[in-house]
């Protein structure tokens, strides 16, 4: 399976990757909505390819975090017109009651822009946490808005390592970055770039459950003020 997934992922990158910032804007926006796509692969060649003069980086981050919010507006708007209709027809096969709805609602009406923004730096999450805010119905405009920064944060972050790549690793170029985010069998420096993604994601994840201290603290003190 991950074979085959390894073999989609190269494909899709031969594909769109003449295509410079488009095929960056076309491969967030895979990654952000439907397909299990790594961002690594897209934004840390795009990162190697400013170090190397090829590419301009903040075109580049701007095409990340693009592509990124209109997958996620993708996602968005599929929860809104076809998952909520199906939940509420067939939700209650799995529990998933229209109480159990209005729940996800007010949950999003309340905390959605800190839930969009914090789920975007996480593993996984950043797919899909577009679906609940979909379906409570998020204000477009605030899901937007912390779409777009918290997939800014993750982006620069990428880019940046990508520049740091090429910066300090004597054998590295697009292929090998590729293959150390789709192969089981990696070089030295393949595996210590993976190695420092993984980094980047426990410090992100950290300043996550900064970010909902803070903000607990934030609503605690604000309900309390009522």
């Amino acid at each position: 399976m991950g074979e085959l997934l390894g073999s989609i992922i190269n494909m899709i990158i031969e594909i769109v990757g003449t295509l410079g910032y488009v095929g960056i804007f076309i491969m967030m926006f895979l990654e952000s909505s439907f397909f299990p796509f790594p961002s690594e692969v897209v934004m840390i060649p795009a990162g190697y390819l400013v170090f190397k003069g090829e590419m301009n980086a903040i075109i580049a981050v701007l095409c990340g975090i693009g592509g990124s919010l209109a997958g996620a507006l993708f996602n968005y708007y599929l929860a809104l017109k076809l998952g909520r209709e199906f939940l509420i027809r067939y939700g209650k096969y799995v529990f998933f009651t229209e109480e159990t709805m209005q729940k996800v609602e007010t949950f999003f009406i309340k905390h959605g822009p800190i839930s969009t923004f914090v789920g975007r730096l996480i593993t996984i999450v950043r797919q899909y946490i577009s679906l609940p805010a979909g379906l409570a119905r998020m204000n477009l405009t605030k899901f937007c808005i912390y779409t777009s920064l918290g997939a800014g944060i993750w982006v620069v972050i990428l880019t940046f390592i990508g520049y740091y790549a090429g910066a300090i690793f004597t054998q590295m170029d697009i292929d090998s970055i590729i293959h150390a985010f789709t192969s089981i069998s990696l070089t030295e420096e393949e595996i210590e770039l993976k190695n420092i993604v993984k980094q980047a994601g426990l410090y992100t994840l950290g300043f996550v459950i900064i970010c909902v201290i803070a903000y607990v603290g934030y609503w605690r003190i604000k309900t309390k003020k009522r």
